[in-house]
């Protein structure tokens, strides 16, 4: 085990439970499809933190973080995407109730898949140039004198990974049992208005952000 791997831990942890894009994403889909539209994007993100940490091993992310014009661009299109998802929210919200979900409650909008959930948890977090940051500029610097590279990275970036999956499969819970509130229409409609404007508002201050 890396000699600076509980302070790690202790780092990525405040990482992982600050709010963020991927959090009022989750708390989105969550509202509209329960729990399993909300696991199936946290494992979205989850996988986005794979794609990173796999880059970040073979140098890609090196070259991302070398290149401004790519950060640049990335970092535009990841801020359109969430502005996009969040006028689509805002979108779902004034039409009103939707179709009737398997329990008979009705729910905003369309009802959303597992793979629409997934897709848009893996989108959010690729176009999210600052995680491939987290793998070059924050791992190293826990990876002590003598150690491994290599090891000890692949060691601190599956820790990273795992600590993802267990927080948003809490998460994800957490949604479900909050279900009987969610449920309501009108309950889901303000989570939809706030979560929406929420991710607009994030997609904004990314654009226009400092890279």
């Amino acid at each position: 085990m890396p000699a600076q791997f509980l302070p790690f831990l202790a780092v990525v942890s405040v990482l992982t439970l600050t709010p963020g894009p991927d959090m009022a994403l989750v708390l989105r889909n969550g509202a509209r499809g329960g729990v399993p539209a909300a696991w199936w994007t946290g494992l979205g993100c989850c996988t986005g933190i794979t794609v990173y940490a796999t880059a970040s091993a073979v140098g890609l992310a090196a070259l991302l973080a070398a290149s401004a014009t790519a950060f640049t661009v990335i970092k535009v299109v990841g801020a359109a995407y969430l502005v996009y998802l969040g006028v689509m929210a805002l979108r779902h919200a004034r039409r009103g109730p939707g179709p009737a979900a398997p329990t008979g409650r009705p729910v905003p909008g369309p009802a959303l898949d597992r793979a629409t959930a997934f897709r848009q948890g893996l989108v959010s977090n690729l176009l999210n140039p600052k995680i491939a940051l987290i793998f070059l500029t924050l791992i190293p610097q826990f990876v002590s004198p003598g150690e491994p590279a290599f090891p000890t990275t692949a060691v601190l970036a599956a820790a990273f990974l795992g600590l993802a999956v267990l927080w948003w499969r809490l998460f994800s819970l957490l949604v479900g049992g909050l279900g009987r509130v969610l449920s309501r229409t009108r309950v889901r409609t303000v989570i939809e208005r706030l979560t929406g404007t929420v991710l607009v508002g994030l997609g904004l201050r990314v654009a226009f952000a400092d890279s």
